[in-house]
C-alpha cells in the first residue's frame, strides 16, 4: 500500500480525502503532516492556488520520499477583479482572523448591488511525487455573496457565500452537503483518476 501524505495538520481535511480515495476503491495510506512533526511549514510565496498547492506538494515529498498532495484555496469576487484570492486567510492583515477578513470584505462591498455580488471558492489541490512529477486539479463552487454571515458551520468566508442554487450559505449546509458541493470536495475527487494513474 502506498504511503500518501496531505499537506495539512486539519483533521477534517485528512478524513475527507481519505474517504473519497476509499470511496473510489483506492486503499491509500493516507497521513497528515503531523506524522512528520520535524518537517517545517512552507512558506506559500506562489502568486496563484496551483502554485501554492505544488510548492507544499513538492517539499512534502522532497522531505519525506513519499508523494505527496497539498491544496490552497481561498475566495474570488467577481468585483473586486478575483480578490481576496490567495490572500483571503490574511485579507484583514493578520492570517487566520475568519472575522476580521469577513467584516473588511462585507463592508468593501457594502454599497455593492445583488447582481453583482458573484464570488467563487476555488481550489486548487496537487499532487506531487519524489522524482518530481506533477498534477494540479481545480475545483470552484460559485456562488453570491450575503450582506450580512449566517450559519455557524464552516469556517472563513462560509458565512457570507451562498452558493448558486441554494437559499442558505455554506455556513448553514451540513457537513456532508458542503463536502458534496464545496470547491475543495471538487478538486480532491478530481485527484482520483490522477493518483489511479500515477499510483495505480
Amino acid at each position: 500500500m502506498t504511503r500518501l501524505i496531505l499537506a495539512t495538520r486539519n483533521a477534517g481535511k485528512i478524513t475527507e480525502l481519505r474517504s473519497i480515495l476509499a470511496d473510489a476503491g483506492l486503499p491509500h495510506d493516507l497521513v497528515g503532516a503531523d506524522a512528520y512533526p520535524d518537517i517545517p511549514d512552507v512558506k506559500e510565496t506562489g502568486v496563484t492556488f496551483a502554485e501554492n498547492a505544488l510548492l507544499k506538494a513538492h517539499a512534502l515529498a522532497q522531505a519525506t520520499g513519499h508523494p505527496a498532495v497539498a491544496d490552497d484555496s481561498g475566495l474570488c469576487v467577481d468585483v473586486l477583479g478575483g480578490a481576496p484570492g490567495i490572500f483571503s486567510a490574511r485579507w484583514a492583515g493578520r492570517h487566520g482572523d475568519d472575522r476580521a477578513n469577513l467584516d473588511l470584505l462585507l463592508a468593501q462591498l457594502s454599497d455593492i448591488a445583488e447582481e453583482h455580488r458573484g464570488a467563487h471558492f476555488a481550489c486548487a489541490a496537487a499532487l506531487a511525487l519524489p522524482d518530481g512529477t506533477e498534477r494540479v486539479v481545480e475545483g470552484r463552487l460559485r456562488g453570491v455573496l450575503r450582506h450580512a454571515p449566517a450559519g455557524t458551520n464552516g469556517f472563513g468566508y462560509d458565512p457570507v457565500l451562498q452558493p448558486d442554487g441554494e437559499t442558505r450559505t455554506c455556513a448553514e449546509l451540513t457537513p456532508s452537503e458542503k463536502n458534496a458541493i464545496s470547491h475543495r470536495g471538487k478538486a480532491f475527487r478530481g485527484l482520483v483518476p490522477v493518483v489511479r494513474e500515477l499510483l495505480g
